[in-house]
């Protein structure tokens, strides 16, 4: 994990929540996406983003960052689980920091282990269709993503 930016100030002995967070689940076929609540408390899965080439991806990202005020992009960490970055890291990292100079929004990494088996799981014994689980499990895996990070910083 990357050093936390400041996302909180503090208000008449009462914090505040300063960013509306982006998180993505970003894969080779498919970005997932989740945005949180202006609070800071609830995630939100958006539609997914299927994915065509870089320079697309990032236009149609960075649409989105300025549609929705984001102040904060948070990238799924694909780590094995001994917890070194797996090979998809470096593709992932150097997306990010095209994505970071495109939006000028700053980028963070979180652990993103088990996320898209957390979505399987919640997708399968939900009873829906094996199409339209994998239609679902790239969002899914982004709202659990940001949940833990919003989670993270409410303890």
């Amino acid at each position: 994990m990357v050093g936390r930016p400041n996302v909180h100030r503090r208000t008449r002995g009462r914090y505040c929540c300063l960013v509306r967070v982006l998180a993505l689940d970003f894969g080779k076929r498919r970005i997932g996406l989740a945005l949180s609540d202006e609070l800071g408390i609830t995630a939100q899965g958006l539609e997914t983003l299927q994915r065509t080439n870089n320079r697309e991806d990032l236009h149609r990202l960075v649409q989105l960052i300025t549609e929705r005020n984001v102040s904060l992009i948070l990238m799924g960490n694909p780590l094995h689980m001994s917890g070194a970055e797996s090979r998809q890291a470096e593709y992932v990292r150097d997306f990010a920091e095209r994505l970071k100079a495109a939006s000028g929004v700053p980028v963070e990494f979180w652990d993103e282990r088990l996320t898209t088996v957390a979505a399987q799981r919640v997708l399968k014994e939900s009873g829906i269709s094996i199409q339209k689980r994998a239609l679902a499990v790239d969002r899914l895996a982004a709202v659990i993503l940001l949940e833990s990070y919003l989670d993270s910083l409410h303890i």
